[in-house]
């Protein structure tokens, strides 16, 4: 122990990253699926259809002309295109172990932000604080988890916060390429998650507020670079047109503000005190605004992207996941910086015991959400199906919900039409396969979602196929079960799987066939 308090009292950030990466790969071997439609559906599912020469979602010009921009920036997304191409090269194919090496290179991008995060401290602090925003980077229980994961909104952060350190680090001998540099990195995060130019235009603003003109402008020439090379250039490629994505996406944003989730403006406020676990939560909001002279590269940044989200009408937790590090970094920085000054041994205590509250729950956290199998129905029904490689058309009955739980195609291994049916008995249409009477047009599996009133669903979804069988059921993974019971509109569902054995027959029945 005392050699390990030495090593540690010797190199701390080295120590932090360590137990950083080894948490974080306890999530890449175990933390499988997909935590958001985002993630899965705008990510791994795109990148996956092009490797395999379709465009199933839509994203490209169609050669009758009928595709139309989508709004989404190519450029994550073609990065994973890249990846997989590369993956497939080395023969690679199977989806699981595909998932395992992204999930191991994104929790490796996810370090920088626990080095930055550190480095930004100390450059503004002591080593003291630094080690501490260090050790919340590395092991707040939810970091993991979506270290892990291809959101868009946690992926960008390693940009912000290189950026961002450059700046801090900077002084009046600090050369041009530096400030270029460091634009170019907020243009980066930009092409992954639009929203972060809130963040860096706050950045900007600072810097004219400190009357540094030159600097202000070498680094929105930065951006402004690679914004326009990924960017525009990408959607000229594509589109010939520049900019094409970026307009649909805002036009469409601005007309369906209101169709998605839509909460009061406090909403987010509520949110990040309750995650950040109260009274520490407390601590980093008075932290942040009470010190906010010193850190106003962090607390203006913050400040903007936070009003901004709070005023738009469509509100998902996600969004405001990307200030987190910096509301940590000015927070423990204030905070710690109070407590310093008031001297006070009643306060003293009980920020002390409100630590130790802190950690005593963030680590009975941290384990079991970082091993998380989140939406594990979904994906092992796929990796079931994958199993039968003539599987070319599915049916969903999922009569109980009015919203499509779509299916992650990507497990399946291939890219198959498939038609569901909603509440109300209504068909959501995705193929041409209409005329069932043909043995051809029917499905090779039905799968029911959720067990309400199943046998009566199957047998009158056996009126149109007679040789549906039951196959398995998938179950929703405990996470899962715990997430639906504390909101249920985390909907993880039992899903039954039927067989069409006049499309697939059984084992026996093949048998019999090839003889």
């Amino acid at each position: 122990m005392q050699e390990l308090k030495k090593y540690y009292e010797q190199h701390p950030l080295r120590s932090i990253l360590f137990a950083a990466f080894l948490i974080r790969l306890a999530a890449v071997v175990f933390s499988k699926g997909f935590g958001w439609i985002d993630d899965q559906f705008l990510i791994i599912e795109i990148a996956q259809s092009w490797v395999k020469g379709t465009d199933y979602y839509g994203w490209l010009p169609a050669a009758d002309g009928s595709a139309r921009p989508m709004g989404f920036s190519f450029f994550y997304v073609g990065l994973h295109y890249l990846l997989f191409k590369l993956l497939e090269w080395l023969n690679i194919t199977d989806p699981q172990s595909k998932m395992y090496v992204v999930r191991l290179l994104h929790a490796l991008w996810s370090l920088l932000t626990v080095f930055f995060g550190y480095k930004i401290t100390l450059q503004i602090s002591n080593r003291k604080t630094a080690s501490l925003v260090g050790w919340l980077l590395a092991l707040l229980w939810f970091f993991p988890f979506l270290s892990v994961r291809t959101l868009v909104e946690f992926v960008s952060i390693p940009l912000l916060m290189w950026g961002v350190y450059l700046i801090v680090k900077a002084d009046e001998n600090t050369k041009y390429p530096v400030w270029f540099l460091a634009g170019l990195l907020f243009g980066l995060a930009f092409n992954i998650r639009i929203q972060t130019l809130l963040f860096s235009g706050g950045v900007g603003l600072v810097l004219l507020i400190e009357k540094k003109w030159k600097e202000t402008l070498i680094t929105a020439l930065g951006g402004s670079v690679a914004i326009a090379a990924l960017q525009g250039g990408i959607d000229y490629a594509v589109w010939s047109e520049p900019f094409v994505q970026l307009k649909t996406y805002i036009l469409y944003n601005m007309e369906h503000s209101g169709d998605f989730t839509v909460g009061p403006w406090y909403l987010y406020l509520i949110f990040l005190l309750g995650i950040l676990i109260p009274p520490v939560s407390f601590f980093l909001f008075f932290g942040w605004a009470r010190n906010w002279r010193k850190t106003a590269i962090l607390f203006v940044p913050v400040l903007i992207f936070l009003l901004f989200h709070s005023y738009f009408p469509n509100k998902q937790e996600r969004f405001v996941i990307t200030i987190i590090p910096f509301l940590i970094m000015a927070g423990v920085i204030g905070w710690q910086q109070f407590v310093r000054h008031r001297n006070k041994p009643k306060l003293d205590n009980f920020n002390r015991y409100s630590w130790y509250f802190f950690w005593t729950v963030n680590l009975l956290l941290l384990l079991p959400v970082s091993m998380i199998y989140s939406k594990k129905a979904r994906v092992e029904t796929m990796v079931y199906l994958s199993q039968y490689p003539e599987i070319e058309y599915f049916i969903i009955d999922d009569v109980n919900k009015s919203v499509l739980r779509f299916p992650p195609l990507f497990y399946l291994g291939k890219w198959v039409p498939f038609d569901a049916l909603m509440a109300n008995e209504t068909f959501r249409h995705f193929s041409q396969k209409k005329d069932w009477k043909k043995i051809e047009n029917q499905p090779a599996f039905v799968l029911f979602f959720q067990p309400d009133r199943i046998e009566e669903r199957v047998e009158k979804m056996r009126t149109l196929f007679p040789g549906l069988v039951f196959e398995k059921v998938i179950e929703p993974g405990e996470a899962d079960r715990i997430l639906h019971w504390l909101n249920p509109i985390n909907d993880n569902q039992n899903i039954y799987i039927y067989r069409n054995s006049a499309i697939i027959a059984n084992k026996e029945d093949k048998a019999i066939q090839q003889k």
